[in-house]
């Protein structure tokens, strides 16, 4: 049987390209929205290549008895049945490190926009209104301490980022002992995740969502960040206590959050987030640039390429 590739997400075209050259390429992203349909495709398909929204669960994984291996355009893994793919014999490609640039990057810029609030009155001034009294209480980011929960690739690159601004860096991971060079090689200072939320004041989260993990950011946790800080999840929408967050900013607690990622994607129009000027939501898109986009698609494809060709 010849190879057959499923794409059910977007992916950069020269490497969809690159892969028909090898095997016969079912290249259709829509196919994510209507999980019949993709059932149906993978009747013969030796290789998967999702996104974040395709769910790879028991389901997908019956109708698919010939798939030997999942390419996964991202990092999280969470859409993934891991241990059924495990028991299946079928192998399971993250594209670590390919868009950590691009989430560090969109870190990065939200904390300016955060902390100097100054870049959400253009409908004010174009209508000549002059706000500058309301907006001259910005905040600078050097001197300013970045917290990090988690603090794999992503996290560190963000560090490096943010430590040529002048920030301070504070890191929670415990994946890795308070004894590890990694502390000294980045000028992190290790603490617990409480000590973190109470001294930081950007939080940024780098944490996969995991049962340990849903709602680490609880109504508690939020509880503990100083006045004025801000808090950036770029990661998983399960891991923030949404309602919870908004509590938070409605009381004034906080001056500030952006969301990229939300416990229901996409966001449905009965949401319960409601329009706050200091609360900045975005569609899962922090990883998503045109060069993160080629590098995902060109290591996934690669990946899978080789790993049909060695078997």
């Amino acid at each position: 049987m010849s190879n057959t590739i499923v794409i059910s997400e977007f992916m950069d075209e020269p490497a969809v390209e690159r892969l028909r050259q090898v095997a016969q390429v079912d290249y259709r992203p829509e196919l994510v929205d209507n999980p019949e349909t993709l059932c149906q495709s993978l009747s013969d398909a030796s290789a998967l290549i999702v996104r974040n929204r395709t769910q790879v669960n028991a389901e997908l994984l019956a109708n698919a008895p010939h798939l030997r291996v999942v390419g996964r355009l991202g990092v999280g893994l969470d859409n993934i049945d891991m241990e059924l793919c495990a028991e299946k014999d079928i192998m399971v490609y993250p594209a670590v490190g390919a868009n950590a640039q691009a989430v560090a990057e969109y870190v990065i810029a939200t904390t300016f926009v955060l902390l100097r609030g100054a870049y959400m009155a253009s409908s004010q001034v174009r209508a000549g209104n002059w706000p500058r009294p309301q907006l001259n209480h910005g905040l600078e980011v050097a001197g300013r301490t970045l917290g990090l929960v988690g603090f794999g690739g992503i996290g560190r690159l963000t560090a490096t980022l943010a430590s040529a601004l002048g920030m301070k860096i504070a890191a929670y991971d415990p994946m890795i002992n308070t004894n590890s060079p990694i502390w000294a090689e980045t000028g992190a200072t290790p603490m617990s995740l409480d000590d973190l939320l109470q001294h930081s004041d950007v939080i940024s989260l780098h944490t996969p969502l995991t049962k340990e993990t849903r709602h680490l950011l609880n109504a508690r946790r939020i509880g503990l960040m100083k006045e004025n800080a801000v808090l950036i999840n770029t990661s998983r929408g399960g891991i923030v206590d949404e309602q919870a967050l908004v509590a938070a900013l409605q009381a004034g607690k906080l001056r500030g959050a952006a969301l990229d990622v939300f416990e229901d994607e996409p966001v449905k129009a009965d949401n319960n987030l409601p329009d706050m000027p200091n609360l900045m939501l975005t569609p899962h898109i922090a990883g998503l640039t045109e060069e993160a986009n080629e590098r995902v698609s060109s290591v996934i494809a690669e990946k899978v390429m080789a790993y049909l060709k060695g078997k």
